[in-house]
């Protein structure tokens, strides 16, 4: 069992567990304008550190739902969190705080060598680049 199934009880069943958390995250990066729009959104709203921890080569340090939470609403991203919840009919802070594990990982997985990609090259983005993460994250 991953630790987002392990994280959402009995309702990462009902909500689908590491991969409805990886839709969710692919939606994010998708309105806030792909991962260099994401970092900017939330390096803005107060976890410069943490996102350019998910940036760099090193360890990703973690974010609490609450924090997220705090930064995707302050960044006009808070209704992406709550068409999640309706979706999956779950509370909003089990979707955070999933998001709160995958983020970290997606955007650390978006950025190899370290580097945001710039529009143009890669910046863009699509489902198919976190296919390799879900694999990670549902093994």
């Amino acid at each position: 069992m991953s630790f987002l199934n392990d994280l959402l009880g009995g309702q990462g069943q009902q909500a689908g567990g590491a991969g409805s958390m990886i839709s969710v995250a692919s939606d994010l990066l998708q309105r806030a304008g792909g991962v260099q729009g994401l970092v900017s959104m939330l390096q803005q709203h107060g976890l410069g550190g943490a996102v350019q921890s998910w940036v760099s080569g090193g360890a990703n340090q973690p974010v609490s739902g609450e924090q997220l939470g705090q930064a995707l609403q302050n960044g006009g991203m808070g209704s992406l969190v709550q068409e999640a919840a309706s979706k999956f009919g779950i509370d909003p802070g089990v979707v955070l705080n999933g998001l709160s594990q995958v983020l970290p990982q997606a955007v650390d997985h978006l950025t190899p060598d370290g580097q945001i990609p710039a529009d143009g090259q890669g910046g863009g983005f699509n489902l198919g680049m976190l296919e390799g993460l879900a694999g990670k994250l549902l093994g």
